[in-house]
């Protein structure tokens, strides 16, 4: 992921402050455990004389098991690692459940909720690789320990910062661990003198030298961050230094493949050749359970999804964040309340509950959806004229800056984009 350098972290932390009040800062909100695949928290103990906790999502199949396991490693957003929020990977760990797969995703030290302390060693690549791996391996460690895993069947994935420390793990002993897969993997530092890109390729080069495990590697054309000509340069350097890798090269995704895992729809460019790599190393491919998909609320006839003037309690600010949220791409949600707050969620993991959340923590009534995809849910009254205006009316210019009023925007953080909402005055 994007590293920002020293000397700007200290500016981006206090733009952050600043910009709350446009649409392009992400307001992260916890999500709710998901039952439907037994998701829960663990702590598992890494660093020096396991001290340190890593906060970890596990998400698994009924059952005692033993399961195969699937461990996926995280990214770094910009800014304080201890502010990045909990990754779930929920797309990839749903295809993984379904078949039979317990599936683990730590949050390394000093990241989330994670103790212990973020450790880099600057443009030295090789090295954060290796520090990063650390917590991986400690990870392992802990899932062998446990009864419901098969630690004999054991598959290590990661994206941008989290592949390239999978990546770096893949030179280790690891009894178990039947292949790797880098999604995008890599770590970008646009610090003064840090060549960054040659030190990854000297990485990668270090650890094809020393890789005991064969990998699957997936880089689109439209990423930001790691384009085709360095993806081609890091994998001929990982394989003519001894690495086992099978590099494959999608076209672009949505606005940029970086985010590709984190989508809805990334199952689509990825299912197809992981299943592929996973019969390769004997790991089960098989689907073994039914995952219903998450409830939403039924379409309604209440208006046509491009009528601004049927979205309840809007004013004329709240009706141009409408229109632009009907730009944006799916999965997507809208979410309005009587207070005058309204907020969208584009992509990612369930915007519709991150809308929701969003919103609520910015009104002072109830928040409902109004709508999801390209389809309205909204089942309440319409609104006549006389009464809209009064409501406009009434939810006019706050003095307050944190009065309620949301302006939503994508904020998408890497990989996974976030719900997003700010406050202003309409």
């Amino acid at each position: 992921m994007l590293r920002v350098r020293p000397s700007v972290r200290k500016i981006a932390t206090a733009l952050l402050a600043s910009l709350a009040m446009l649409p392009s800062v992400a307001i992260e909100q916890e999500l709710e455990l998901d039952y439907r695949m037994n998701e829960q928290i663990v702590q598992v103990p890494a660093g020096l004389d396991k001290r340190a906790m890593l906060e970890t999502t596990v998400f698994r199949p009924n059952g005692p098991g033993p399961f195969p396991l699937l461990v996926i490693n995280h990214g770094k957003d910009p800014g304080r690692p201890s502010a990045q929020p909990r990754d779930r990977f929920y797309h990839m760990a749903t295809a993984f459940v379904k078949r039979g797969y317990a599936v683990m995703v730590p949050m390394r030290q000093g990241f989330a909720n994670s103790t212990g302390r973020y450790r880099d060693r600057g443009c030295d690549m090789t090295a954060n690789g290796h520090l990063q791996a650390d917590d991986i391996r400690s990870t392992l460690d802990y899932a062998g320990s446990q009864s419901w895993i098969d630690a004999g069947h054991v598959i290590v994935a990661g994206q941008s910062y989290g592949g390239l420390a999978t990546m770096a793990l893949g030179t280790r002993d690891l009894p178990g661990v039947r292949g790797l897969i880098n999604f995008a993997g890599g770590l970008r530092d646009d610090s003064n003198r840090c060549a960054w890109r040659s030190a990854l390729v000297s990485a990668f080069a270090e650890y094809g030298a020393n890789s005991k495990v064969p990998s699957l590697w997936m880089y689109g054309e439209n990423d930001s961050l790691f384009g085709p000509d360095l993806a081609n340069r890091l994998h001929e350097a990982f394989s003519q230094a001894g690495g086992r890798a099978r590099l494959v090269e999608f076209a672009s995704f949505k606005r940029d493949a970086h985010g590709m895992l984190a989508s809805r729809d990334g199952e689509k460019i990825w299912l197809e050749d992981m299943v592929r790599f996973l019969k390769s190393v004997g790991m089960p491919t098989e689907v073994l359970h039914s995952v219903p998909p998450p409830p939403t609320p039924p379409r309604t006839d209440y208006a046509q999804l491009d009528d601004l003037e049927a979205v309840p309690f809007l004013s004329e600010n709240g009706r141009r964040a409408y229109a632009d949220y009907l730009t944006k791409m799916t999965p997507r949600a809208f979410a309005v309340s009587p207070s005058g707050a309204w907020t969208w969620a584009e992509e990612g993991e369930a915007p519709e509950a991150r809308a929701l959340i969003t919103c609520s923590a910015k009104s002072r009534e109830p928040c409902k959806l109004y709508s999801i995809d390209d389809y309205i849910v909204w089942n309440g009254n319409r609104i006549d004229a006389a009464e809209k205006a009064s409501m406009t009316a009434s939810i006019a210019a706050p003095a307050d800056a944190n009065a309620p009023g949301a302006v939503g925007s994508t904020g998408a953080r890497q990989p996974a984009p976030a719900a997003t909402a700010a406050p202003t005055a309409d």
